[in-house]
C-alpha cells in the first residue's frame, strides 16, 4: 500500500486514498461550514457510516507516529477523526496540513508526537488532557453523575496485551508514570446506568459519549457520539459487534444495560 510521510510539521502516515478521502470530505462538508458545530458533527460523523471497523490501526509503525487512517476505524479512532475534521473546517484556511494538527493536538499530551507513552491511551486522560485545553468539557455531573475512582493500570498489568510493552521495560515505565498521574487526580466524573434513561433528554446531541467499565484497572471501553432520532437518544460508533461504523439500533440506556461490564457512561460536550 502506498502511503506518504509528510515534510512539514507534524509528520505523519497516511495512504494517498486517505488524502482522497479528505478532499471528498471537504467537497461534502462545504454546504454545511457556516452551521452549528452539533451539526458539523453529525455531518461528518455520517459521512463515515458504513466504513468498516479494523482494530489496532494505529499499530503500525514501529516508532510512535502520527498515523492518519479515514478509510478504517476503531471506536477510539473514529471519535478523534470526526472532532479533528470538523476543527479543521470551522478555521479560516483549511487543509489536509491542517487536520493532521488538529489530530495530532486531541490524540497526544500536549499536542506532541513524543514516543509511545504521550499518546493519550486511557480515554478519561484523553477526556482529561482535551478538556484541560477547552476541545470538550465533561458534563456528567450536572447530569445526575458521581465520582469513579478506581485505580487505572490496566495497560501494565496486561502488558503482553499491547505491541509496545511486551519486552520494553522502559515503555512499560513510562506507562506506569502515566498511570500514576492518572490516579492521582482522585478520579473521574460519570453518569451510572441507572440514571442514563431519565437524564436522556438533557444528554446533547453529538456530546461525546464513554461508557465505563467495572473491568479492573480498565476506565472506559467504549466511545461513540450521542445521536438524537426523534425522541430516541441512541448513538454512533464504529462497532466492532457489526464491523462497521453505525447509528446503534439500541437506546444509550438499553446499550449500556446490555453490558454486563458497563457501569454507566461519561459524557462531554464537544466545544
Amino acid at each position: 500500500m502506498a502511503a506518504g510521510l509528510i515534510s512539514a510539521q507534524p509528520k505523519a502516515y497516511f495512504t494517498f486514498e486517505d488524502r482522497q478521502i479528505f478532499n471528498q470530505y471537504l467537497s461534502y462538508i462545504e454546504p454545511f461550514k457556516n452551521h452549528s458545530g452539533d451539526v458539523l458533527l453529525e455531518k461528518t460523523a455520517t459521512f463515515f457510516l458504513g466504513k468498516p471497523y479494523v482494530a489496532n490501526t494505529l499499530e503500525i509503525k514501529d516508532g510512535e507516529t502520527l498515523v492518519v487512517n479515514l478509510r478504517e476505524f476503531d471506536c477510539t479512532t473514529f471519535v478523534e477523526t470526526v472532532i479533528a475534521l470538523v476543527r479543521s473546517v470551522q478555521m479560516e484556511n483549511t487543509s489536509f496540513e491542517t487536520y493532521l494538527a488538529e489530530l495530532q493536538k486531541i490524540r497526544y499530551r500536549d499536542g506532541v508526537t513524543d514516543g509511545y507513552a504521550s499518546r493519550l491511551h486511557y480515554t478519561s486522560d484523553w477526556v482529561y488532557e482535551n478538556e484541560r485545553n477547552e476541545r470538550v468539557h465533561n458534563i456528567s455531573v450536572g447530569l445526575g453523575g458521581v465520582m469513579e475512582e478506581k485505580t487505572i493500570n490496566y495497560m501494565s498489568a496486561h502488558r503482553a496485551a499491547y505491541k509496545h510493552l511486551k519486552t520494553d521495560d522502559v515503555m512499560l515505565q513510562e506507562i506506569v508514570a502515566v498511570e500514576m498521574e492518572i490516579n492521582r487526580r482522585g478520579g473521574f466524573a460519570y453518569l451510572p446506568k441507572i440514571k442514563i434513561a431519565h437524564a436522556a433528554p438533557l444528554i446533547p446531541h453529538m456530546s461525546l459519549i464513554c461508557f465505563t467499565t467495572n473491568i479492573e484497572g480498565l476506565d472506559i471501553s467504549h466511545v461513540g457520539f450521542a445521536y438524537k432520532k426523534e425522541d430516541k437518544l441512541t448513538f454512533i460508533h464504529a462497532s466492532s459487534a457489526w464491523n462497521k461504523v453505525i447509528v446503534d439500533e439500541h437506546t444509550l440506556s438499553d446499550y449500556c444495560g446490555g453490558q454486563k461490564s458497563c457501569t454507566g457512561i461519561l459524557v462531554a460536550e464537544i466545544m
